[in-house]
C-alpha cells in the first residue's frame, strides 16, 4: 500500500456563536497519487475541511496528521515548515502577490526557505513553463489573464515538489474552457509527479474525473462514486 500523505480521524469543527457543528466526524485517508473531489452546497464546511486538513485552523474535535505526524503535536514553527515542504494550495482567487512578476511570485514559497535566489528563480520558470507561461515569466499579476493568474497560482503550489495539494475551487472563477484547461493541467502534473490531492469544487462534471468523490452535507463526509479501479478506500 501507498504511504499514507494526510489523514483525518473524527474530525470536528464549531465555531463559537452558531447552534450547529459545521463538520461531524470526517474520516478521510489519502495516499501517494490520490486524488479525490469533495462537493457541497456552498456553507457546507467545504472551505473548512480543507483549511483544518492543512493545518490553518484546529478542529474542534478529531485529529489530522501529515505523514504519520498528528498536527496537535507538532509546535507553530514545526508546523510551517512541515506544510511548507510537503503542501501546496491552491485557491479560487489566486492570491498571487500583485507588485511581483509571475517569475517571482512562483519563486517565493522556494525563497521563504532560504533557497539560494538564482536557483529559486530557475525552478520557478522551470514550473512555469510545465504550465505554459514560460513567455509571460516577467509579467505582473495585473498583466495576466485570469486563466494565467490561476495557471501561475498552479505553478506556486507545485514549485516545492508538495507530497500533497490541497485545491479550493481552483477553477470557480475561470470560464468553461479554461477551466477545463486548468483543471486538465493540474491533474496531468499531479499524475507525474504522484502527488496527492484534494480537490474542493462545484463542478460534478470535474470532480467525475477523480479517484474518490465526496459530498459536504450536514456536517458528514459522505461517499459518492469510485471513479477507477485503483480507488483506494478511506
Amino acid at each position: 500500500m501507498s504511504e499514507l500523505i494526510l489523514q483525518c480521524h473524527g474530525l470536528a469543527k464549531t465555531y463559537q456563536g452558531l447552534d450547529t457543528s459545521v463538520l461531524t466526524g470526517v474520516d478521510l485517508q489519502l495516499a501517494a497519487g490520490d486524488h479525490v473531489a469533495i462537493v457541497g452546497a456552498s456553507g457546507s464546511g467545504k472551505s473548512t475541511l480543507l483549511h483544518l486538513l492543512g493545518g490553518l485552523d484546529a478542529p474542534t474535535q478529531g485529529e489530522v496528521a501529515w505523514l504519520g505526524k498528528p498536527l496537535a503535536s507538532l509546535s507553530e514553527r514545526d508546523k510551517s515548515a512541515m506544510r511548507n515542504q510537503y503542501l501546496g494550495f491552491v485557491y479560487q482567487f489566486h492570491h498571487l502577490l500583485p507588485e511581483f512578476s509571475a517569475l517571482e511570485n512562483v519563486a517565493m514559497p522556494l525563497l521563504i526557505r532560504r533557497m539560494p535566489r538564482l536557483e529559486a528563480l530557475a525552478q520557478a520558470e522551470h514550473y512555469l513553463s510545465l504550465v505554459g507561461l514560460s513567455h509571460r515569466l516577467e509579467h505582473t499579476p495585473g498583466e495576466l489573464s485570469g486563466g494565467e493568474r490561476q495557471r501561475a497560482a498552479l505553478a506556486r503550489a507545485l514549485v516545492t515538489q508538495p507530497r500533497c495539494i490541497l485545491a479550493d475551487e481552483p477553477t470557480g472563477n475561470l470560464d468553461r474552457q479554461t477551466a477545463e484547461q486548468v483543471f486538465e493541467l493540474l491533474l496531468h502534473i499531479q499524475s507525474q509527479q504522484g502527488t496527492a490531492l484534494v480537490v474542493v469544487t462545484h463542478d460534478l462534471a470535474l470532480a467525475a474525473r477523480m479517484h474518490r468523490q465526496y459530498r459536504l452535507q450536514d456536517g458528514v463526509l459522505q461517499t459518492l462514486a469510485a471513479a477507477s479501479q485503483d480507488v483506494r478506500a478511506s
